[in-house]
């Protein structure tokens, strides 16, 4: 029976065999490799990477397809809000230190997927998205550039990474009004030590008004901290690289 795409679940199923190869090609899975898919659908990624892998674990919500899943003998299939799901638990359950993850990512919730995976960063060896083409270059943007911001300092200080290949629309059924891209997330191995809380805070209150110079806000924010350090507010929140927001998060905690 035919899977109607449910909008509610912000379906967009990947049909493109030439798209679909690149991307398992870029992810490479290895036989064995303790790897979790989120959203696998109509298994268009899942196929070709559980052949290569020999067994998958996969989370879908949508428990239609969920059923369909579970008929195939080399998944383990969760049937779960990615957003519930205890990834560092998961990886204890597949007995792993480390666990790679990908999925095509429901565009209306990438955000929220992409800070719940942070917390659990510590268990990932690597992350492969598909995701909104304008949220990945926000995620890899360098300081001093329209696409700089919160996302980009929040995953930049704890992940490597690139855009590794472009998506177009056509590639789905039924196609999305935006181009896709895959993101490649290597976890750094010596991330600086730091309240992630505070970091959170911090580059909240720095890009609330991106337009003014940091005078306004960080300025004052840190003057109600009674920082006493020096930190150049003569700037705007796009100005300020990624180590600088970290330093500044280590000597405000």
């Amino acid at each position: 029976m035919k899977h109607i795409p449910r909008k509610r679940f912000g379906q967009h199923f990947l049909s493109d065999g030439g798209i679909i190869e690149a991307i398992v090609s870029a992810i490479a899975p290895q036989p064995g490799q303790p790897m979790v898919e989120i959203g696998p659908g109509l298994a268009a990624l899942t196929q070709p990477l559980v052949e290569r892998l020999g067994r998958l674990t996969v989370i879908e919500l949508d428990r239609d397809l969920a059923l369909r899943l579970r008929l195939h003998g080399q998944l383990d299939v969760i049937e779960s809000d990615v957003l519930k799901v205890d990834f560092t638990q998961l990886a204890h359950t597949l007995q792993t230190p480390k666990i790679r993850v990908v999925g095509n990512l429901p565009y209306n919730i990438s955000t929220p997927i992409l800070f719940h995976l942070l917390a659990h960063v510590s268990v990932i060896e690597d992350q492969h998205f598909m995701l909104q083409k304008e949220v990945i270059d926000r995620m890899v943007a360098s300081p001093a550039t329209s696409d700089y911001g919160r996302l980009s300092v929040m995953l930049q200080w704890r992940y490597a990474m690139e855009n590794v290949l472009f998506v177009p629309p056509e590639s789905f059924d039924p196609p999305p009004r935006v181009d896709s891209a895959v993101v490649r997330m290597v976890p750094h191995g010596a991330p600086a030590v730091l309240s992630v809380p505070l970091l959170e805070e911090l580059v909240q209150v720095a890009f609330s008004q991106r337009r003014k110079l940091l005078r306004h806000t960080l300025g004052r924010w840190l003057e109600a901290r009674q920082f006493a350090g020096h930190f150049d507010t003569q700037r705007r929140a796009e100005e300020v690289p990624v180590a600088e927001y970290v330093a500044l998060a280590q000597a405000c905690s």
